[in-house]
């Protein structure tokens, strides 16, 4: 989804077309995958972040183009709305001191992002949803003005024939509304994290990356609220998953934005089949270049947005490589938060991938999914099953299994100590807290009695100090 197209109408015929180019670039994927040509080189790591541009009343300022072109960052790019950009960080080895430098790399950008955003009257902010953004600003007239994404709203709503997009989300409170456009995926942001693999360790880590989501997104909640409805410690996952429904396949696990069908048995290349099977073609672009470049496979998987997504890159000499993007996690509340999540999943996902026997092949793929589903709901207050088959509270099992899990992942990477100790003592002390980002905005509205502009005041305020957030005063 990340390049521009030329046209926004397409014939029967240019979708035939896409569709033997897609099949065909499949089955070369088959063939490569079969014959081990992917990439060995594995434990790359990389992100993207989602924020939002918010004016001076704390509204969303949709004014990404203007400030796009100030910035002439290639590291920054368009978001689906124009009050969302996306930064983006160059790949590094996960060894040494690569979270901190992650770090470093994030925090430059951000600085660079913050001191034209003042210069246009607004501010940058990482949060999972915007408490002030309203259904009214979620509209065409503030969708980024690129041709792909008019065209995939396009063919969303072509194929409902008419139909309102529904959105009905059962939380701490209810809310229900219909909604004529995909614009409510823009009030979803997050930190994507991404996990380069070596081809023969890409099944293990896309499975520990599956297991992983639970617990992950249980210690990183941050979108409570959406039009002042309280709803779930995620609300991101509800709201992303029903605001792109085609209503093309009856199983609800199977939307274009869903937890997956199941694990992965012998290669990656059954995502890729299961797109293919599964999932009718949105934006049919046709694209030169060798079908060896799989761009449109690559392009078909960009518009199915699995919470863990298989993708195809290249390494820098051109051999094909395959990544894990975990898009569990939200953004914020800052960045040194963001940094322990990240480490907290390449820990945890090295642990899981490197035990002797698979947790996969004892550990359901449908209890996977259901600790994710938990988790994004209630957070720290969830339910969580675990691998010896128990259940029990999200805090318990993360400050008991799960951290002394990723510190051993970590150390397997061979990432120095102190970057260990930091990262995973951040988490630590949010758990034990009990205060993600999600509990410290429903805390201070409750005591303040605020509302979504005071809030959103006391948030930015605290993310400007970079403390993590369970350091923040109410």
């Amino acid at each position: 989804m990340g390049q521009e197209i030329n046209q926004t109408q397409f014939s029967d015929q240019i979708f035939k077309e896409y569709k033997r180019r897609l099949c065909h670039e499949a089955e070369l994927l088959g063939n490569q995958l079969s014959e081990g040509c992917f990439s060995g080189i594995g434990e790359i790591g990389g992100y993207e972040l989602e924020s939002w541009l918010v004016d001076h009343n704390y509204f969303p300022a949709p004014i990404n183009q203007a400030f796009l072109t100030r910035l002439n960052n290639p590291l920054v790019v368009h978001e689906l709305s124009r009050f969302n950009v996306e930064l983006n960080g160059a790949p590094l080895p996960l060894k040494g001191n690569a979270l901190s430098a992650m770090a470093l790399e994030l925090t430059h950008t951000w600085q660079e992002c913050q001191d034209i955003a003042h210069g246009m009257d607004s501010v940058l902010m990482m949060i999972g949803i915007l408490p002030t953004v309203r259904q009214s600003d979620l509209c065409l007239a503030n969708m980024s003005d690129l041709k792909r994404y008019r065209a995939l709203n396009e063919q969303v709503l072509k194929r409902r024939c008419g139909r309102l997009l529904h959105i009905c989300i059962d939380g701490r409170e209810h809310l229900d509304l219909d909604h004529a456009d995909v614009m409510l995926e823009a009030a979803t942001t997050s930190f994507q994290v991404h996990l380069q693999s070596a081809q023969r360790n890409a099944v293990r880590y896309f499975n520990a990356s599956i297991i992983a989501a639970g617990p992950l997104i249980a210690a990183a909640g941050n979108s409570p609220l959406l039009f002042d409805a309280d709803l779930w410690d995620e609300t991101r996952i509800p709201l992303f998953e029903q605001s792109v429904e085609i209503g093309d396949q009856p199983d609800q696990r199977n939307r274009r934005v869903s937890f997956g069908q199941g694990y992965a048995r012998e290669s990656l290349f059954e995502c890729f089949a299961e797109n293919l099977a599964n999932h009718a073609v949105l934006l049919p672009i046709l694209m030169d270049g060798p079908p060896q470049q799989f761009a449109h496979l690559r392009l078909h998987n960009g518009t199915i947005w699995r919470w863990v997504r298989p993708l195809i890159g290249f390494d820098p000499d051109g051999t094909p490589h395959l990544r894990i993007e975990q898009r569990v996690l939200p953004a914020g509340p800052t960045i040194a938060d963001m940094m322990a999540n990240a480490a907290l999943f390449y820990g945890l996902a090295r642990f899981l991938a490197s035990m002797s026997d698979a947790p996969e092949s004892v550990f359901s793929f449908d209890k996977a999914r259901d600790n994710f589903y938990a988790a994004a709901r209630d957070g720290l207050r969830s339910k969580l099953i675990w691998l010896d088959g128990s259940t029990t509270d999200a805090r318990t099992l993360l400050l008991e299994e799960i951290l002394p899990m990723a510190r051993q992942g970590l150390k397997s990477l061979e990432i120095d100590r102190d970057e260990i100790d930091q990262n995973l003592d951040i988490l630590e002390s949010r758990i034990k807290s009990g205060q993600t980002g999600a509990a410290w905005q429903r805390a201070y509205r409750e005591k303040h009695q605020s509302d979504s502009l005071h809030l959103v005041a006391a948030y930015l305020e605290r993310q400007r100090s970079g403390a993590p957030v369970h350091e923040w005063a109410l």
